[in-house]
């Protein structure tokens, strides 16, 4: 009985007032992972993190600080009894860049805009669009575009040359060289990249005018007799960059 008092009064004491106290209050804040917009992200972090203590870290106030970034895709903490916190930021990677001929904007996969991500875009393909929104997420065609071009592999994404909408076709997709990647509706996506990707690393296909993977299952592909010097090198590319496909 006694033993269950003591063990109450300190599970009090601690809950009400030990874990929030001066005593483990956190002082030194050390943020990972940001290199975009690093200087209002970090004192962000910082600020809300000095609220609490290592005893008692609330993630979701961490979380609600960066809310407004849309570079920033996730938030981790991680304590150093008595007053150190390192936070780490997981960043949204850019997967293309989207341009309405006056300006360019890297994009996520997701079709999210992340502005100040100018310097990890030099690889990536462009992808020219009607009206680039201030904020947000692309929309319409461009959204569908997008998303298609997010869901490529690695490997394939720097062989991207455009992509477009086709009223037969639906999503299409161009590569370097000109061959052509028939998409139809988003839907799907990864699994018709899964099928583009086994037939370019095909190396009894040497030359390629279009690949169409509306119906993953059954791709179809067009060749042609006297292939371009552009279209084979860019086949020969993508082959070289595309690991073989599973059994």
């Amino acid at each position: 009985m006694v033993v269950a008092i003591v063990a109450g009064a300190l599970g009090l004491a601690y809950f009400g007032w030990f874990r929030d106290s001066s005593f483990v209050a956190v002082r030194d804040v050390k943020v990972e992972g940001v290199s975009a917009d690093r200087g209002r992200i970090v004192p962000a972090l910082t600020d809300v993190a000095r609220g609490m203590t290592t005893l008692h870290l609330q993630g979701d106030r961490l979380e609600a600080a960066v809310r407004r970034f849309p570079t920033v895709a996730s938030v981790t903490a991680h304590p150093s009894f008595p007053h150190g916190l390192t936070i780490h930021v997981t960043e949204r990677e850019p997967v293309l860049v989207a341009t309405d001929g006056n300006r360019k904007v890297p994009v996520s996969s997701d079709g999210l805009l992340l502005p100040g991500m100018g310097a990890r875009t030099d690889h990536l393909p462009e992808l020219g669009v009607g009206s680039l929104p201030d904020s947000g997420r692309l929309n319409g065609d461009s959204l569908a575009e997008a998303l298609t071009i997010g869901a490529a592999p690695a490997p394939l994404r720097p062989l991207i040359d455009n992509a477009a909408i086709s009223p037969d076709y639906g999503v299409v997709v161009t590569m370097r060289g000109g061959i052509e990647l028939r998409f139809g509706a988003r839907a799907r996506a990864d699994a018709k990249w899964a099928a583009v990707a086994a037939i370019l690393a095909d190396p009894n296909l040497t030359s390629l005018t279009y690949v169409d993977v509306r119906v993953p299952g059954r791709p179809a592909v067009g060749g042609t007799s006297d292939p371009s010097p552009a279209a084979t090198s860019a086949t020969t590319s993508a082959s070289a960059t595309t690991a073989a496909p599973p059994p």
